[in-house]
This record gives C-alpha cells, structure tokens and sequence, in this order.
C-alpha cells in the first residue's frame, strides 16, 4: 500500500510538472505573437513616413509642372500678391505710357538715354500686392525683386516706386531712344534717379513682390 500511495503521488508531481510546462511554453508562443505584432504596426508605421514623403515628392512636383515656363520676353509678376500674371512687351505698349530722360554711368561710361514705357508701380499695383492694412504704412515693408538675363538680379524698397512716397518715375520700358525692344527680349527696367546704371535690368523675366516682416522677425 505504501508503495503504491508513493507511485500515485510521483505520477501526480509528474503530471503537474507537464501541465506547468505546457503551460509556460503557451504564454511564450503567445508573448511572441504580441512582439510580432507590435513589430509589424512598427514596420507598417516607419513605411508610414516614406510613403508620406513619397506622396509629398510627387506634390512637389506637380506644383513646379503647374508653373507654366516663361514665353519669350515674357514677365513673371508674383510674391506677396492677390493675382499674380504675366505681361509681355506687347501688353505694355497698349498701356499708358511715360517718358524720361536719364545720365547714368556704366561699364561703357556715361549714358544718355530718352526711354518709354510704364510705371513699375503701376504694373505691380495690378496683381494687388499684399501688405499688412493693420500696420501703419504696412506698404513701406515691402519690396520688390527685378529679374533679367542671366539670373541678374536687383531689389527695390516700395518706398522707391510709390508715387505717394518718391518723386521718381521707375519704369518697365518698351523703347530705348524712340527704338522698340525687341519682343523676345522683353522690357528693360529704367531708374531714373540712379547715377550707375546697375539696377537698369536687361530682358526682364520677373517681377517679385515680398516683405521684410519674415526676414527681420525670424533673426530675433
């Protein structure tokens, strides 16, 4: 009898050793299949990211495809406006028209010249330019961007072609002496109260509108 009691309880030990077993090696399967799961939301997050850059690639380049490119002699005027558009020579000859006579010194030496053609003021006020009503005298931040041939560049204060602050007359050109410019190269930016000729931009491509709030403001 004692033998017997002895053999049932070793048979019991032995099937309870078995269950724990059995029982631990569940839970493992079933803590692997938690780990595998979190690491397939954290494989289909970090895909996340390059997809939502892929996406943003491929807007990118559909926002530069929307931008028609430039026609021979063609202005771009754009920036901080309400309606951005595109003038050409021929556009400005049926506008009204200015005269001026300038001196200017170059790399050739001194220059004088009669040109013709319109207000940069008034071309600029037509695309509505997008100054801070709010702040008095919120057009005096602004400033404006000239373009020509080879990426040649000059800026303007506002201050410089608003009628209502200068006495100067900036003009958008159309002829040179009484001699039209020849459409595919565009108008030419004339200063008349410059005494050196550089900011005269030749085959005018862009006419950009900005202020210096984000500038000024972001260096703080």
């Amino acid at each position: 009898m004692t033998c017997g009691r002895q053999n049932q309880r070793r048979a019991g030990l032995a099937l309870a050793a078995a269950a724990l077993f059995l029982a631990g090696c569940g839970q493992s399967a079933d803590t692997k299949g938690a780990d595998g799961a979190k690491g397939g939301a954290a494989g289909a997050g970090s895909a996340s990211p390059s997809a939502g850059a892929g996406a943003g690639a491929g807007a990118s380049a559909s926002a530069k495809a929307s931008v028609a490119p430039l026609g021979p002699g063609e202005v771009r005027v754009g920036g901080e406006v309400a309606k951005p558009y595109s003038v050409t020579l021929a556009d400005l000859r049926k506008l009204p028209q200015a005269s001026v006579e300038v001196k200017f010194t170059s790399a050739k030496g001194e220059q004088r010249h009669t040109y013709q053609g319109v207000l940069l003021h008034d071309v600029l006020k037509t695309a509505e330019p997008r100054f801070d009503a709010a702040k008095k005298n919120g057009q005096l931040r602004g400033f404006v961007s000239a373009t020509g041939g080879g990426d040649y560049r000059a800026v303007f204060a506002w201050a410089e072609i608003d009628p209502g602050f200068a006495k100067s007359q900036v003009l958008l050109a159309v002829s040179e002496d009484g001699v039209a410019f020849d459409d595919a190269a565009g108008p030419r930016l004339v200063v008349p109260q410059d005494t050196k000729g550089g900011r005269y931009v030749s085959e005018l491509n862009q006419l950009w509108v900005g202020v210096v709030d984000p500038v000024v403001d972001g260096a703080k």
